[in-house]
């Protein structure tokens, strides 16, 4: 078929309105609100709601750091044009925060008027320390003065000892003392992190033989209650007036010049530490804060009004993934083990079954070990020649670091990617950097001006028949901890012409390589967003050649504004569009002669959907495309990403089935309306009931592999 459609920028720059676009950092806040409303699901077990409210507010600790703290600098900086989307920063920044505070009112009031209630029911008490016994209570204080007392610094605030320097996301008592003269003066008591924010009453003071519900009583206390009843014995001698809780939330994205960087290691250090001082974003402090003492804070933290939440409950409430620790099943979703497919439990080594097939596993459904085997044998294996391999979020205590180590130890060639600019793990990232390059692994840091994302690696080994090459490429990272959480496709393959194109990137990365054309893969920034244009492009003709058009994409976010454009030609154009986004979603869907072929879904269950799929129809040929790479300008401009394709035909119907199963999901999936509200896909009276999640632990429960979904 000849091309007809060329989906220029140009061309595309018409559906550029500010009436085509949701805002980017709005369209996050209802993700979050996804997020909440599994807390408030009371269809869920109790502590996997608890689990969701501590995600929020973990969540919405970042979201300050990074993107509130963007947008106040653009205030700050006087700047008044209107983004994409028509908002300007100030109006962008006060409907944020109308938004968070409606929710946090709403978790709050659930938190104290129904959850409380519930972990009561359910044996979990978490006390005041006036409902305490005087035992208990004794106990708890010789606790405090043997424990806790010596970690305890008060600092002083007056014209003689500066205001104290306050880390982020840290808690603090905001106190009012009065000396035997009636002098007051204010000073400042931080709880520490390195204690648990719940201590378990029942572990410290034993068990008492109180029951609760015909059971054992667990019971806890908030650290900062303790210390809150303990505070005048770091004050001997004067009167305390006043204690009231305080957290800050500092900006945490600090800009790195790394085109002026000698060394990038030593910047990105400089970097972490500098982190520590940015200025305050948000202050939220507790209800009954007396105004002089929000005064004084906020004038020594340099802030506005605007920046204050007023909180009725616990400040830091993503501390409550604590409770989640506990070993109560019964108040948990059942319990998931993910598993290995048969065929890696040969002997057989794993190059030997990658040679005869490729391999997908779909995690955390299926086992992260085979990836882990996969560096393991490559490391043991004397005709292994290299490795290669891209790092971006490690994880601590990682298997494959130390396997890619012990290869080196082995005098194999071993070359590492380690991106030393994935936001909050760059001190992680720094440290095995290091010792990486301690066992004489040739460690590279990433390419000035972009992140490396893409998630690959190469194995160079010697047969009978002369040099191979396998590739593992993936969506997700290299952690073995987010990979029994996050959802993510990896490919295992032989195949010469992928095998070619990741050797290609990896001279790309570390030497000097300027490779513009690839054979299978695209690469972000050569030619990602042109390339999947072009497919949608390929649709658009299919239907006007009198063909059918359908495009299936997942993905954690939509923003890149050329790619909605070209969904909504489109969908003018009578191509079907389906799409999955969890998270961000710029696009507006359904809206009468731009996107009537449109469907945006969002799904959020007890694993984070996190796998980047790009389906295209094709005429029926179907063509699958998995990537690294989510369609955001910093993606497809800023980043180093690979999408590669997927052409076996039983690994095509394991996706596929995922993408259909997703697409009839009407447990956990909300559809997007016009107005950038989400509404639960709710089943009518004659549909099954089906949540992807639930579905997929089901079936691999039985079969212990998604191979065998390929051949039904």
């Amino acid at each position: 078929m000849t091309r007809k459609t060329t989906l220029t920028k140009s061309k595309l720059q018409k559906y550029l309105k500010k009436e085509n676009l949701f805002n980017r950092d709005l369209s996050w806040l209802e993700f979050n609100r996804r997020v909440l409303e599994e807390a408030l699901n009371p269809e869920l077990p109790l502590l996997d709601r608890v689990k969701f409210i501590s995600i929020y507010f973990s969540n919405l600790d970042e979201y300050y750091m990074i993107r509130v703290s963007g947008i106040k600098e653009q205030i700050a900086a006087k700047i008044i044009e209107p983004t994409i989307d028509g908002l300007t920063p100030i109006q962008e920044l006060k409907q944020i925060e109308a938004e968070v505070q409606q929710m946090i009112s709403q978790i709050y009031y659930y938190w104290n008027s129904t959850l409380l209630n519930e972990l009561r029911h359910n044996n979990i008490l978490i006390e005041k320390i006036e409902n305490l016994s005087s035992s208990e209570r004794k106990i708890l204080t010789d606790y405090f003065n043997r424990e806790i007392y010596p970690v305890l610094t008060p600092l002083a605030f007056d014209p003689g000892r500066p205001f104290p320097y306050i880390s982020n996301l840290s808690l603090s008592f905001a106190i009012l003392v009065e000396k035997s003269n009636g002098e007051k003066h204010f000073a400042r008591v931080k709880i520490p992190s390195i204690l648990p924010r719940l201590i378990r009453i029942d572990e410290i003071v034993g068990k008492s033989g109180e029951k609760c519900n015909n059971g054992d009583c667990i019971k806890y206390i908030w650290l900062d209650d303790l210390i809150k009843n303990n505070l005048q014995s770091l004050f001997p001698g004067l009167k305390v007036l006043h204690s009231n809780r305080f957290r800050i939330t500092r900006d945490t994205d600090i800009e790195i010049q790394e085109d002026e960087a000698d060394d990038l290691l030593e910047v990105i250090e400089e970097n972490i530490r500098q982190r520590r001082f940015g200025s305050v974003v948000r202050l939220e402090v507790e209800k009954d804060m007396p105004d002089f003492m929000i005064d004084t804070l906020t004038e020594n933290l340099i802030i506005t009004k605007e920046d204050i939440h007023i909180i009725d409950g616990p400040l830091g409430l993503s501390a409550v993934m604590e409770l989640y620790a506990l070993p109560l099943h019964h108040l948990k979703e059942k319990q998931f083990y993910p598993a290995t497919p048969s065929f890696f439990g040969d002997e057989e080594s794993i190059f030997s079954i990658i040679k005869k097939q490729d391999i997908l596993l779909h995690h955390p459904y299926e086992s992260f070990m085979p990836v882990i085997d996969f560096i393991k044998q490559a490391s043991e294996d004397p005709d292994v020649l290299a490795i290669k391999q891209t790092l971006y979020r490690i994880g601590a205590n990682s298997p494959i670091v130390k396997y890619l180590i012990r290869a080196a130890e082995k005098k194999k060639q071993v070359a590492v990617l380690v991106e030393l600019k994935a936001r909050f793990d760059e001190e992680n990232n720094i440290y095995w950097a290091k010792e990486l390059e301690k066992a004489g692994v040739h460690v590279v840091y990433g390419l000035v001006g972009l992140k490396t994302h893409s998630k690959m690696t190469l194995v160079v080994r010697r047969e009978f028949d002369g040099v191979k090459r396998y590739v593992h490429l993936g969506t997700g990272n290299y952690n073995a901890s987010t990979a029994k959480l996050y959802t993510d496709f990896c490919l295992m393959t032989s195949n010469p012409s992928l095998c070619a194109d990741v050797s290609e990137m990896f001279n790309y990365l570390t030497g000097y390589s300027e490779q513009k054309e690839y054979r299978k893969l695209f690469v972000s920034p050569i030619n990602n967003r042109d390339n999947l244009i072009e497919l949608i492009a390929r649709e658009i003709d299919n239907v006007k050649a009198g063909g059918e058009g359908k495009i299936i994409f997942k993905m954690n976010s939509l923003v890149d504004p050329m790619c909605i454009a070209a969904l909504y030609e489109a969908s003018r154009n009578g191509v079907k569009v389906e799409l999955i986004i969890r998270g961000i979603c710029c696009l507006v869907p359904e809206k009468p002669g731009l996107s009537e072929n449109i469907r945006v879904i969002s799904i959020v269950g007890r694993f984070l959907e996190h796998s980047r799929i790009y389906y295209f129809y094709n005429n029926g040929k179907e063509d699958f495309y998995l990537s690294s790479a989510d369609l955001m300008q910093r993606n497809l401009d800023r980043r180093v990403e690979t999408t590669f394709p997927v052409e076996n035909q039983d690994l095509k119907a394991i996706i596929k089935n995922v993408l259909e199963l997703s697409l009839k999901d009407n447990q956990k999936a909300r559809v997007l309306l016009p107005n950038g509200k989400f509404v639960f896909n709710r089943p009518v009276s004659t549909e099954k009931n089906i949540n992807l999640q639930e579905e997929l632990i089901e079936y691999i429960n039985k079969h212990q592999s998604f191979m065998k979904m390929s051949q039904k």
